[in-house]
């Protein structure tokens, strides 16, 4: 019996040996990636004591959107009218979705951060944009709806090699516990770019572009979705991928964007 217990002894030091050799070595390899590649801010390339942020003169550049703000689109306010009282925008074109929230007004360090996100190859900023994506959506998080990337052509993403919506989605999946569902829908056609595109002309080009799956219902499991995208221009993509939600049986769809393009200032995108 006492060889047993020394036996059991051993193994749960061994165990815990191999465990701090482990952890010994992931924070010397962590260390010398820091000596290599020390970290740097993710606008002006600054120096920065932790990775994949901002330094503080750039974070202090963004302009986060809290309260008070349009409850149905999340436009800020100036003033606080009140906790019912929408915007202009979303009285005179209501949309197909329930509520909208982004975490920062689309400026231009978050305009940096959402270029090199889409087309710089860096992936790793979405743990960044996800991050203050979480705490603006909290209102969204109740009853565990399914988070659902705006999807990009197969063609768009094979240049590209990744649709950063879903790097948003996959890092917001964990920072809340929410499940992601990169499949729900598809884009079937293959548009131009919204860039340069007035309003109507979004709405326009996105017309048609997007289909369910078949089994839709089954996969949503009556959850409500919440769609996943970069920025919110116009709405023309999430209204058109609302709407393709809603012919196909879905009833609520909430949209959250790491920023968005606020009424009076230039469309840059």
């Amino acid at each position: 019996m006492a060889r047993v217990m020394e036996s059991a002894e051993g193994l749960v030091k061994s165990g815990m040996w191999r465990r701090s050799l482990v952890g010994g070595a992931r924070w010397l390899g962590h260390g010398l990636l820091d000596l290599l590649y020390p970290p740097v801010c993710l606008h002006c390339d600054g120096p920065i004591a932790t990775p994949d942020t901002l330094c503080p003169g750039c974070f202090s550049r963004l302009r986060p959107i809290t309260a008070p703000f349009c409850p149905r689109l999340g436009l800020p306010f100036a003033v606080w009218l009140g906790d019912d009282v929408l915007s202009a925008e979303a009285l005179s074109d209501p949309p197909p979705f329930g509520r909208a929230r982004a975490a920062v007004v689309y400026g231009p360090v978050a305009s940096a951060i959402v270029s090199r996100l889409k087309y710089g190859d860096r992936p790793e900023l979405a743990r960044f944009c996800a991050r203050l994506m979480a705490g603006a959506g909290h209102e969204l998080w109740a009853d565990k709806p399914v988070l659902v990337p705006v999807p990009l052509h197969p063609a768009r993403q094979r240049a590209r090699r990744y649709n950063q919506s879903y790097e948003l989605a996959v890092m917001l999946g964990r920072f809340t516990g929410l499940s992601v569902d990169a499949g729900l829908v598809q884009r079937i056609r293959k548009t131009r770019q919204q860039v340069g595109l007035s309003g109507d002309g979004r709405q326009r080009n996105v017309a048609g572009a997007f289909a369910v799956s078949p089994h839709v219902l089954a996969r949503a499991a009556g959850k409500r979705v919440v769609l996943v995208d970069d920025v919110y221009t116009t709405g023309a993509t999430t209204k058109a991928v609302t709407r393709t939600l809603f012919k196909a049986g879905v009833k609520s769809v909430d949209v959250v964007t790491f920023a968005r393009v606020v009424i009076g200032d230039d469309i840059p995108i």
